[in-house]
C-alpha cells in the first residue's frame, strides 16, 4: 500500500469516527474518543502536508507567467523545501507505535565490573539521570538504594514518573563504561570499570497477570552504610518470580509492606519488558535496529574522564563535554539516538 493510500484510509478512519461519535452511547463513546483523538495528530500534520503540496502546485503553474514569475519563484522554493520535511514527519507518525513509549519507566543500576570504583560510578550516574529527570520536570522516586562503604552503590533503583519518560530513557539501557584515575590509585593509572543500566517501561496491573502461589517471599534484616532500621527490624523484603527465576529485593523503607508494594511493581515492570524483548524478538528475527537492542550485556557508551569525552559507540558520536553529560545534559545523546532509530525504521518500511 502506498502512503497516498495510508494516509486516505487515515482521513476516512477520521471521518467515519466523528459521525459513530454523534450516536454513540456511554461505553462506545470513551472507545471512540480515544482513537480519534490519537488520530487527530496525524489527521492535522496530513491536511497541512496535503496544503503545502497545493501551495507548490499553484506556484509551480505560476512560474509561466512572467508578470507573476518572481512573486511565484520564492513561494514554488519554499514549499518545495516544506513538502519533503512534512512528508517525513507523516512517514514518521504512520511507523507501528510502541504503546511503552508515553509510559514512566523504571529506573535500575547496578556496579559490573571493577569493584569500589564501579560502585562510585554508579552513584554518580544514577545521580546524573535523576538531574536529566529534575531539568524535564518528572517526579523522581528511589525505590531502593542500596549504598557501599565508600560512598558508591551496590544497586539503586528509581521510578521516574512523567509523560514519555520511556520513550526519551529506553536507549540508555546497556553497559556503559567509565575510564579514569581513581582517587584511590597512587601510581596515577586509568582503571576501566562497567556499570549496567535497565529502563522498563512501568507495567500496569492489566499488562501482567502474577499469581501469588508463584512467588516466593522472604523477609531479613536491612543491611547497608547508614539508616536508623538497618540490622534492628525484618523490614527487607525479597521477591522470587518461580516461573522465571526473577529476584527482586527491596530495603529502601523502613516499612515492610512499603519494600514489598515496591519490590512488586519492579517486578511486574521486569515481566511486562520480558514479554516485551519477546514479542519484539518474533517480530525482528531478521533485523537489528542500528541504536542496538538495549539489552544490559551490550557495551553502548564510554566515559573516558582523562579526555573529557563521552561516545556512544552505537552511533559513533563523541561529544566532548563530560561534565555536562554528568550533570545531566542528556538531550544530545538522546535526540540523536533516537533520530538514528526513526531512520533506520523508515528504512526497514521502504525495504
Amino acid at each position: 500500500m502506498s502512503i497516498a493510500e495510508k494516509l486516505d484510509r487515515v482521513l476516512t478512519r477520521a471521518e467515519e469516527l466523528k459521525h459513530q461519535l454523534a450516536t454513540a452511547d456511554g461505553a462506545q463513546f470513551g472507545a471512540l474518543s480515544k482513537e480519534l483523538s490519537e488520530l487527530e495528530p496525524l489527521v492535522e500534520k496530513v491536511s497541512e502536508l496535503r496544503a503545502a503540496e497545493r501551495a507548490r502546485d499553484e506556484a509551480e503553474a505560476m512560474l509561466a507567467d512572467p508578470e507573476l514569475r518572481e512573486l511565484a519563484e520564492a513561494e514554488y522554493q519554499a514549499q518545495k523545501e516544506r513538502v519533503p520535511l512534512l512528508e517525513r514527519e507523516v512517514r514518521l507518525m504512520l511507523l507501528p507505535r510502541d504503546i511503552a513509549d508515553e509510559r514512566s519507566a523504571i529506573l535500575e543500576i547496578r556496579p559490573a565490573a571493577g569493584g569500589d570504583e564501579a560502585a562510585l560510578f554508579a552513584a554518580e550516574l544514577f545521580r546524573a539521570y535523576q538531574r536529566y529527570a529534575e531539568s524535564r520536570r518528572w517526579k523522581f522516586e528511589i525505590l531502593d538504594y542500596d549504598e557501599s562503604d565508600l560512598g558508591g552503590v551496590k544497586g539503586a533503583v528509581a521510578e521516574i514518573q512523567g509523560k514519555g519518560v520511556f520513550a526519551r530513557l529506553k536507549y540508555e539501557s546497556g553497559v556503559h563504561r567509565v575510564q579514569r584515575v581513581p582517587e584511590t590509585e597512587t601510581q596515577g593509572r586509568i582503571h576501566t570499570s562497567t556499570v549496567t543500566v535497565a529502563v522498563l517501561p512501568e507495567a500496569e496491573d492489566v499488562d501482567v497477570q502474577i499469581d501469588e502461589k508463584d512467588l516466593r517471599i522472604d523477609v531479613f534484616r536491612a543491611s547497608g552504610a547508614g539508616g536508623q532500621h538497618v540490622n534492628k527490624t525484618e523490614s527487607a523484603v525479597r521477591i522470587t518470580h518461580l516461573p522465571t527465576g526473577i529476584v527482586v529485593a527491596m530495603q529502601e523503607e523502613k516499612s515492610q509492606h512499603k519494600n514489598r508494594a515496591k519490590a512488586m511493581k519492579v517486578l511486574r515492570s521486569r515481566l511486562f519488558e520480558q514479554q516485551r524483548a519477546a514479542a519484539h524478538a518474533s517480530r525482528a528475527a531478521d533485523r537489528r535496529s542500528q541504536v542496538g537492542t538495549g539489552d544490559r550485556s551490550e557495551r553502548i557508551r564510554t566515559y573516558n574522564f582523562p579526555q573529557g569525552r563521552v561516545t556512544d559507540h552505537r552511533i559513533g558520536l563523541t561529544l566532548h563535554k563530560i561534565d555536562r553529560v554528568m550533570l545531566g545534559e542528556f538531550d544530545e545523546l538522546i535526540d540523536a539516538l533516537t533520530a538514528e532509530d526513526q531512520a533506520a525504521r523508515l528504512a526497514a518500511e521502504v525495504d
